[in-house]
Order: C-alpha cells, then sequence, then structure tokens
C-alpha cells in the first residue's frame, strides 16, 4: 500500500490527514509530531491511520512526504531527511514562504528525491490538532511552486493531493508567490498586530477594552495566530513584508494628513475607493476591467448608504462583463 507521512500534525497537517482520508484515497496516512501526544490526536479526529514513534519510522517507504511544520525548523529536517527517504520520493512543504524552502531543499535533498512547494491558502487564528477540519482546504487556492529540479510527474503527484482535499492547484513562480502574500496575508496579520499592541499598550486600554467590539474583534482576530508560525514567515520573507509595510506606513500618513487638514472630499474618495475595491474584490470583478466606479456625495447622500450604491454598481459590472463574454462566445459559435 501506498504511503503518505504528514511532518507535523498542527492545525494544517492534521486538516489535510483529513481531508486526504474523507477523498477517499487509498494511501496509508502516518503522522509524525515532536511533541508527544499531537499526532495521537490527530489520528483520533480521523487525520491518520498511523501515529511513527519516530521521524525515520515515519518517512519509511513514503511516496509523498509533506512538511506540515514552523519554517524556521524546515532547514534542518530537510538535512535530517536527505539520507533517509526512499528512491523517487516526493517532499512539499506547507509553508508561507516558498524561495527559501525551494533553496534549501536543492541544496540538501539528494537528486533522487523531488521536491514540490505548496501553500494552501487556507488557515485559521486557532491552532494545534482540535483545530483541525477536513473542509479546510475546500475551494481554495493552493499555489504549487515546484523546484526547477523537480521531475514533472512530481509536480502531478501534489497536484493530484491538492485536487484530493478540495482544493485548487495553481502553479506560482516561488519568489512572485513571496511577494505577493506578503501584501495580501503577511501584511494583514502584521496590521493585526500592531493593532492590539498599539490599543493594548494604551493607559486607557483598562477601560478601553470594555467598549472594542465587533469591528475590534474582527480585525484583531489575526493576532490570534501561531507565534512560531509568523516568526518563521517574518525571518524568511523580510524584504517583500518590509516593502508592503513601507507602502502601507505611506498610504497611513497620507490618510493622516488628509484628516489633520479637514480634507474630508478626499477622505471620503478614500473610503468610496477602498469600498469599491474590495466589492469587486469579492464579487470576483477582475482589476482594471473598467474604470473606478466614482460616487459623489451627492450619490451617497441620495442612497444614504455608499454600500448600496456601489453593490448596485459592482453587480451591474459583473452582468454587463456577462453579457459581454456571453455575446463573443455566441460569435465565435456562429463562425464555426
Amino acid at each position: 500500500m501506498e504511503r503518505i507521512t504528514i511532518v507535523g500534525m498542527g492545525l494544517i497537517g492534521t486538516s489535510l490527514g483529513m481531508a486526504l482520508k474523507n477523498g477517499g484515497t487509498r494511501a496509508q496516512i502516518v503522522g509524525f509530531d515532536i511533541e508527544r501526544g499531537v499526532a495521537s490526536k490527530a489520528k483520533k479526529r480521523g487525520g491518520l491511520d498511523i501515529v511513527a514513534s519516530n521521524l525515520e519510522e515515519a518517512v519509511e517507504g513514503a511516496r509523498l512526504v509533506v512538511l506540515a511544520t514552523p519554517i524556521p525548523v524546515m532547514k534542518e529536517l530537510l538535512s535530517f531527511l536527505s539520507t533517509r527517504l526512499a528512491d523517487g520520493c516526493v517532499v512539499t512543504d506547507v509553508g508561507g514562504t516558498k524561495a527559501n524552502v525551494i533553496q534549501w531543499a536543492d541544496e540538501l535533498l539528494p537528486s533522487n528525491v523531488n521536491f514540490v512547494g505548496g501553500h494552501p491558502m487556507a488557515g485559521s487564528e486557532r491552532s494545534g490538532p482540535e483545530a483541525g477540519s477536513e473542509a479546510l482546504f475546500r475551494g481554495v487556492l493552493y499555489p504549487i511552486c515546484p523546484s526547477t529540479k523537480a521531475h514533472p510527474d512530481a509536480t502531478k503527484t501534489v497536484a493530484d493531493m491538492v485536487e484530493a482535499i478540495g482544493a485548487k492547484p495553481y502553479f506560482m513562480d516561488p519568489y512572485e508567490h513571496d511577494t505577493y502574500v506578503a501584501g495580501v496575508s503577511h501584511l494583514p496579520f502584521l496590521l493585526s498586530v500592531s493593532l492590539v499592541a498599539t490599543t493594548s499598550k494604551s493607559p486607557s486600554w483598562r477601560e478601553m477594552h470594555k467598549v472594542a467590539a465587533s469591528g475590534y474583534r474582527d480585525i484583531s482576530r489575526l493576532a490570534s495566530g501561531d507565534p512560531l508560525m509568523h516568526l518563521g514567515v517574518c525571518e524568511t520573507n523580510r524584504d517583500n513584508i518590509v516593502h508592503w509595510l513601507d507602502e502601507c506606513i505611506k498610504q497611513l500618513y497620507e490618510t493622516r494628513n488628509m484628516i489633520k487638514s479637514g480634507e474630508m472630499a478626499k477622505v471620503h474618495q478614500l473610503l468610496v475607493n477602498a469600498q469599491d475595491a474590495r466589492a469587486r474584490w469579492v464579487a470576483g470583478v477582475e482589476p482594471g476591467a473598467a474604470p473606478m466606479v466614482e460616487v459623489s456625495a451627492k450619490d451617497v447622500m441620495n442612497n444614504m448608504f455608499v454600500g448600496n450604491y456601489v453593490g448596485k454598481k459592482v453587480g451591474s459590472l459583473r452582468s454587463d462583463q456577462q453579457d459581454q463574454t456571453h455575446s463573443q462566445q455566441k460569435t465565435k459559435d456562429q463562425k464555426r
């Protein structure tokens, strides 16, 4: 029987095992975690067939090995595994950054072992096997970044695994991946952390925390994430994260100056543009598909809520795009 080994049985590792078993895989799912009892909890959740007592036992004869550990330990882990993997074994990971991990794999793994980086765009502020869910990856984008040394069959093995857990394979260059996720994943986490750090160290926090409600809870949610996992992300993606932090600081300072100088028309347009951009993203409208919707103060007053106005505009835009696509397809069919 084929064997898939998962190293690290936290939220992602346990969820991966559960999703594979729920997806009907015939492979034997073996798990290992350096913390005693964690893999046993994952097995109880339905994420494993076998709990390995040590790492060497866990990877013995494995066709596919998934590293679901914090990034800081992956280099040492790859070094240890380099002489203990079966010929033709495929190794992948689920880390939040890719360039460094792939570089380590290229340096440390033998030529008869293939490395294909991966990063499921899913997660939770909760951690540990107790938080695992077989539905965690369902419908989410799953970037795949193969090493230049990886055989196409190895890439297909990882892509098949991604599809088996209900996610969508998305092939990316590792440096492109790290640049993008720094803006849409790492920056939001650090903004959440910064908000909590700013407010909680205020002398007023003793009383202020009582009036912190849903808005504060929603934005601060990411700050509950695993510190070790995010430390590894910050360490291995420093330049990209610093770039996006600089851009955000610049935007915050511009916003601060608008408010301080009383330029409420500019503040209003900033709010509308942001709401419009997010509405387009949620609706799945491609950026640049049409000019930004300009909303005047009069429009806002007439509709009372900007969201109602922008929502209608975005809905209309999607409808127009669908009509245009349908028309183009009809023309192609007629030409045939």
